[in-house]
């Protein structure tokens, strides 16, 4: 499973995964998504797999396993593992977002995953204002500190403006809201600027902005600004990806 920053992390480059179990699952989940294992076709059989990817049968069984939960696969008797329609894969699994991210972004899928943001955030807000506490308060402008003195450094902004997400669904006391944390982390993964550099200074300061204002509106307890603030600046992080698409950045996911 990927730790929460997987997908912002994976803008500088894939991690190494920890074991063989892991690597198998990243591998062909990854081919999967970025359609090296295209959707309707039968894998290659197991004695190839394994031969491939220098894993043991029992090793490749447990991996296409988690595949199929997540809805990648589905083994059928005398016939082999088939890769599913589209329509079943887990779209909200962090691993799953993950490939594509990595794949290269399709604009569209960028645009789906903002409209389901806008829907999830609007509710975290709403009742952040209703029940946060000064411990909540404190650690959003923890947060809010922590993205000021990371200006111009894309990745270490992005993980920062992601806690103070957190810290947000956390005060929600919604624990659904809190596991649909990765798509937020998609979106700010697809709207921060390609590399380190002050350049893009009004995209961190707008950002900055819109984040304060929502602080200071979840404090104040006024749900109907903090409303405002968070379609601000979910609105800001769409106008960040649509730049890095137009650039020709988002569709090779770097």
């Amino acid at each position: 499973m990927s730790e929460p920053g997987s997908l912002i992390r994976a803008r500088s480059g894939r991690s190494a995964a920890p074991n063989f179990h892991s690597f198998i699952i990243n591998e062909i989940g990854a081919g999967i998504v970025a359609g090296r294992f295209p959707v309707g076709t039968i894998l290659p059989r197991d004695a190839e797999l394994m031969d491939t990817y220098g894993v043991s049968r029992t090793v490749l069984r447990e991996a296409l396993k988690t595949l199929e939960a997540k809805g990648l696969v589905e083994a059928r008797p005398k016939v082999g593992t088939r890769v599913s329609p589209k329509s079943r894969w887990q779209l909200f699994d962090q691993q799953v977002l993950l490939w594509h991210f990595e794949a290269g972004l399709d604009p569209q899928f960028v645009g789906y995953l903002f409209d389901i943001r806008r829907l999830l955030e609007l509710e975290t807000v709403r009742l952040a204002a209703k029940l946060r506490t000064a411990d909540h308060i404190r650690m959003l402008y923890y947060w809010l500190q922590q993205m000021s003195v990371s200006r111009g450094m894309a990745d270490s902004f992005a993980l920062a403006t992601l806690e103070l997400h957190r810290i947000l669904a956390d005060t929600s006391q919604n624990p659904m809201l809190r596991a649909a944390l990765g798509v937020t982390e998609f979106t700010l993964a697809a709207a921060m600027p390609a590399g380190d550099s002050r350049d893009n200074s009004s995209f961190y300061e707008t950002a900055i902005t819109r984040r304060r204002n929502l602080v200071q509106a979840v404090e104040a307890g006024n749900v109907v600004e903090a409303e405002t603030s968070i379609l601000q600046a979910i609105d800001a992080d769409l106008a960040g990806a649509r730049s890095r698409s137009s650039a020709g950045i988002l569709q090779n996911g770097h």
